[in-house]
């Protein structure tokens, strides 16, 4: 399914937020339990713009059918040149080559935009995106366990690496 990729824009804010809380309710892929709205996406694209790091989304057939960002991995100065990934596709579109097509772009503007490091923060148990950040040449991950908890269960968290 071909995706056009592109950057995101406010009236893409609802899907979004769609795609997003769903990721909260169902998945261990975002740490918390409390779904956000839409004001909240509102200042989290702002944020994104600001700091100058891209937000762009994959539109099928003119839907959204996923988004990816970077942002800020650390705030200390000494960690301007590494950022960490985020990557979301709705349901509808799950294993389509979606997430893929979202995270080779965002490579691209990382590599642009002189990032040195890019950085993946993944729920330990999410083989699908571990095994897509490996294609995409992250390092294998190391993995910090039982850092968080959702669902009343804890989590191991896999960090993995992309120098650019």
């Amino acid at each position: 399914m071909p995706a056009f990729i592109r950057p995101a824009v406010d009236a893409d804010l609802d899907a979004i937020l769609t795609i997003h809380n769903a990721a909260i309710r169902n998945s261990l892929a975002i740490w918390t339990d409390v779904e956000v709205d839409r004001a909240d996406r509102e200042r989290w694209l702002a944020a994104h713009r600001a700091d100058g790091h891209p937000v762009i989304v994959a539109e099928v057939d003119g839907a959204v059918a996923g988004y990816a960002a970077y942002s800020r991995w650390r705030e200390r100065i000494g960690y301007r040149f590494t950022v960490e990934n985020s990557v979301y596709v709705a349901d509808a579109y799950q294993r389509q080559g979606i997430a893929r097509a979202l995270m080779v772009e965002l490579i691209a503007l990382a590599r642009a935009g002189g990032i040195h490091v890019m950085i993946a923060g993944i729920e330990a148990g999410n083989s699908a995106s571990i095994a897509l950040h490996e294609s995409l040449g992250f390092e294998q991950p190391v993995t910090l366990r039982e850092v968080g908890t959702k669902f009343d269960g804890w989590l191991d968290l896999a960090f993995m690496r992309l120098a650019l």
